[in-house]
């Protein structure tokens, strides 16, 4: 008589595969690269890499300045925009994309905050990234310095025009 031995492992079985669902792993930051890199060939832009963690309000709101109405298009018109999560802390380790953390550092963000960003070609070069001239990290740009040095990288690697670059300077600058 062996029907409560086959009740557990049904049991067993699904408790198993609820928890094997609830623990994906995210994406990795290779295979995230490579398909933007794909699509920035098909349409002949660069990639802005942006290195993002859920702790982090300066990423929120370089997203959100992004994505808001007046820089949607500008920025989805001059380049394919890929986030990657890094740098998370230890109860949100399974936010990071795997190899995140080993592909900012090969682009000398390892000793970088967050954000870190990089602009790369459509083969996957390295032609920009959110250090400024003294080697900062420029991060979110929001001040007088800041502001100029990120609209002179976009101005390098985009066909974003005086105008569109003069709107994307007063939202970032903008308290």
């Amino acid at each position: 008589n062996h029907p409560p031995m086959k009740l557990e492992l049904t049991t067993l079985l699904l408790i198993t595969a609820l928890f094997t669902v609830s623990v994906k792993a995210q994406e990795s930051a290779h295979s995230i690269v490579e398909k933007a890199l794909s699509q920035a060939k098909t349409e002949n832009k660069n990639v802005f890499v942006k290195y993002s963690a859920s702790w982090c309000g300066w990423c929120k709101k370089m997203s959100a300045q992004m994505k808001s109405e007046e820089l949607k298009a500008f920025f989805e018109d001059n380049y394919v925009i890929v986030q990657l999560i890094a740098k998370e802390s230890a109860k949100n380790k399974q936010l990071e994309n795997p190899g995140s953390n080993e592909l900012m550092a090969s682009q000398g963000g390892d000793k970088a905050g967050l954000p870190f960003w990089v602009i790369l070609d459509k083969d996957g070069k390295l032609i920009e990234d959110s250090f400024n001239s003294e080697g900062n990290n420029l991060g979110c740009p929001a001040s007088g310095d800041e502001v100029p040095e990120f609209i002179a990288k976009l101005k390098k690697t985009s066909k974003l025009t005086d105008m569109q670059l003069g709107k994307i300077a007063e939202v970032f600058a903008a308290k």
